[in-house]
């Protein structure tokens, strides 16, 4: 198993008593989801693109989407203290399925940008997630824009097209191309 055929699922932030439990956060939109989990697969601190499997005897709710898991062979606080900060990850394939307007952001990179309005734009490079909120990055002549993934922007996809309908606000392109006060004084003086 490689982190390309892999989503992150959370990440473990301490141990948890004497008899290696840890505590995770899952970082999904329903962390109960996964209260039955029979194996994660994890990426130690040390050694971030390798992936380790672990066969999971228990995962119990806390609050939030922080848990506990216990894991088969990790039966001492010595032995869960390597694992702090560990990366968790599951499988692609076990995803669960979405609506047909919903999509995974891995699922459309390199999709093409349609507006509303204007038509093709770019194609979509990548995705960030802020604590504000996350943000598609599209190249659109030349440079990086930044859209919000909010339902009033991006709408949806189209799997069979490749194709990301959005409906952008106006001057959010010319943001992005119009040059700065600084930029237009930087060039007058050259």
């Amino acid at each position: 198993m490689t982190l390309d055929d892999t989503y992150q699922l959370g990440y473990v932030l301490k141990t948890h008593g004497l008899r290696g439990h840890v505590a995770a956060h899952f970082d999904v939109d329903d962390p109960a989801a996964y209260l039955r989990l029979k194996t994660v697969y994890m990426a130690l601190p040390g050694a971030p693109a390798k992936l380790v499997e672990h066969q999971v005897e228990k995962v119990q709710a806390q609050s939030g989407a922080r848990v506990l898991l216990k894991l088969r062979g990790i039966d001492r606080i010595e032995e869960a203290e390597p694992l702090r900060g560990s990366q968790l990850y599951l499988p692609l394939a076990e995803l669960p399925e979405l609506e047909d307007d919903q999509f995974y952001f891995h699922d459309v990179i390199g999709f093409t940008v349609v507006d509303s309005t204007l038509g093709q734009l770019g194609t979509v490079e990548n995705f960030y997630e802020l604590p504000q909120q996350d943000m598609l990055a599209m190249r659109y002549q030349g440079q990086e824009v930044l859209i919000p993934v909010v339902d009033e922007l991006v709408t949806h996809a189209n799997q069979e097209k490749k194709e990301i309908y959005v409906n952008l606000p106006d001057g959010l392109l010319d943001v992005y191309l119009k040059p700065t006060t600084r930029q237009q004084d930087e060039a007058n003086e050259a």
